[in-house]
C-alpha cells in the first residue's frame, strides 16, 4: 500500500511539475494544486497508521505520528492562501490583457543572451580586476 502510495505521490508531482512549466496562469494553478496534493500524500504516508494520537486512548506504541498530521494540515491552509492569490492575480491578468499567457520579461531574454546590464557590469568588473585602469566600453 505505501508503494501505491508513493507512486501517486510521483505521479502528482510528475504532472504538477509539467503544467507548472506550461505559458497559461491556469496551467500553472492547477500543477500547483497537484504539486501540494502530492506533498500532502507524501506527509501522510511518512506518519505510521495506528491508533488517534490521543493520551490514555491506547499504548503510546500502537498510536499513529501526530506530527505529519500537523505538517499535512499546515499545507493545505498555506495552499489555499497561495492559490487564492494566484488566482486574484490570474483574474486581474484576464481583466487587463483578456488573456491568461504568461509573457516573457525583457530583462530575461536580455540575460539569456548575454547582452543585460548583469553581463555588462561583469564584463567592467572582470577588467578592473585584471589591472586595467578603465573600465570596459560597451
Amino acid at each position: 500500500m505505501t508503494v501505491l502510495l508513493a507512486a501517486t505521490a510521483a505521479a502528482l508531482f510528475a504532472i504538477g511539475t509539467y503544467l507548472i512549466l506550461q505559458r497559461q496562469l491556469s496551467r500553472i494553478i492547477i500543477g500547483l494544486g497537484l504539486i501540494t496534493h502530492g506533498a500532502n500524500l507524501l506527509l501522510i504516508t511518512s506518519g505510521r497508521r495506528g491508533r488517534a494520537p490521543l493520551v490514555g486512548e491506547a499504548d503510546p506504541s500502537l498510536m499513529s505520528d501526530p506530527l505529519p498530521q500537523a505538517l499535512a494540515l499546515t499545507a493545505i491552509v498555506i495552499t489555499f492562501a497561495v492559490t487564492t492569490l494566484l488566482l486574484a492575480l490570474a483574474y486581474r491578468s484576464w481583466l487587463l490583457t483578456s488573456d491568461d499567457d504568461v509573457e516573457d520579461d525583457v530583462g530575461d531574454r536580455s540575460v539569456a543572451r548575454g547582452t543585460g546590464p548583469d553581463h555588462e557590469l561583469r564584463d567592467q568588473m572582470e577588467s578592473m580586476v585584471a589591472g586595467e585602469d578603465e573600465p570596459v566600453e560597451t
